[in-house]
């Protein structure tokens, strides 16, 4: 905790005042151009792999960057934030970024036992069509890496399916991206745009 508390005495005594007038800005609105969608991983700061200053991200930080499909009435914290984003704030891009190494795909890809963290286990539930798919291209068991791709694919599935999303996208005034983040050396993956399918180059 101390080391917490010294990185904010820092931040107050270095950081601020050389973005005083960015956070005196900022004070009365916010306009981010994206909401990124990462995992709740701690080795995975979309501000610092993005390079993105005060203001410029909508962050949603899930445990393997799940994003459950659009159900009435849910009300959940994933829901309301991507509709505040794109129905509020007016994103035009969104980003679901998964990683390399990430916990909760390779959970899932090796079977791990989940019975001592049984919200845990309903969560990676809404990954269940991510492992199907990945077992459905997999000669010799599904790989953790490949696994990670297929669920940020099929998130953006998911994404596309809540109605402020849904009606951006019809509109053309919203894009799908998906990343995936290798984090030894620190390459970033577009894997496209959310088709079902995935696709792979360097950014």
């Amino acid at each position: 905790m101390q080391s917490l508390i010294d990185g904010v005495r820092r931040f107050q005594r270095e950081v601020f005042p050389a973005k005083a007038d960015l956070f005196t800005w900022l004070s009365t609105a916010q306009h981010p151009t994206a909401l990124f969608i990462g995992c709740s991983d701690s080795r995975v700061p979309p501000e610092l792999i993005t390079s993105a200053e005060p203001g410029e991200l909508f962050v949603i930080r899930t445990a393997g960057n799940l994003v459950p499909a659009y159900a009435p009435g849910a009300g959940d914290g994933v829901t309301a934030s991507i509709e505040y984003a794109v129905a509020e704030l007016g994103v035009t891009d969104i980003v679901v970024c998964g990683h390399s190494a990430c916990g909760a795909m390779t959970a899932l890809a090796h079977g791990h036992d989940l019975s001592a963290v049984p919200a845990v286990a309903g969560w990676l539930r809404n990954a269940e069509s991510s492992r199907a798919r990945a077992e459905s291209t997999a000669s010799n068991g599904v790989e953790v890496a490949d696994l990670v791709r297929w669920n940020v694919a099929a998130q953006l599935a998911n994404m596309a399916t809540h109605p402020a999303v849904a009606r951006a996208l019809a509109a053309r005034t919203l894009t799908l991206h998906g990343w995936v983040f290798d984090i030894a050396t620190g390459a970033v993956e577009d894997i496209g745009t959310g088709t079902g399918e995935f696709t792979s180059k360097g950014l």
